[in-house]
């Protein structure tokens, strides 16, 4: 079985979202890292010119090869990644090799159309 890592990094109040979305979609689980900071193309700026970084949150799905693009079309729909700036981005990357996911495997073997 091939797996591919997908990394979400969200505006903290769309994390529940989020991962209701990647369950739907075929997601078996998801790690968060909470208070992870970023900017994008433009400092955001406050009061006074004061520079503002919003806190985000770490989203990591191992996900089957086969259900990882539904899983992050999901996510980007629900989190708006590309209708509003700002909002969080994600992209998935290979896995060469993974251990202490043979409960996933299980469960995804039986799944029709996943090739082991």
């Amino acid at each position: 079985m091939r797996f591919k890592l997908i990394v979400a990094l969200v505006e903290d109040e769309r994390t529940d979202a989020l991962l209701e979305a990647a369950r739907d979609a075929g997601a078996t689980g998801a790690t968060v890292i909470n208070n992870a900071r970023g900017e994008g193309l433009e400092k955001a700026r406050g009061i006074f010119g004061m520079e503002i970084t919003a806190q985000r949150d770490m989203l990591l799905f191992l996900a089957e090869e086969n259900t990882s693009r539904h899983i992050l079309e999901a996510i980007a729909r629900v989190g708006e990644f590309d209708e509003t700036s700002g909002t969080g981005i994600a992209f998935q990357l290979d896995v060469e090799d993974a251990v202490g996911v043979k409960h996933q495997i299980e469960a995804l073997s039986g799944a029709p159309g996943l090739p082991l």
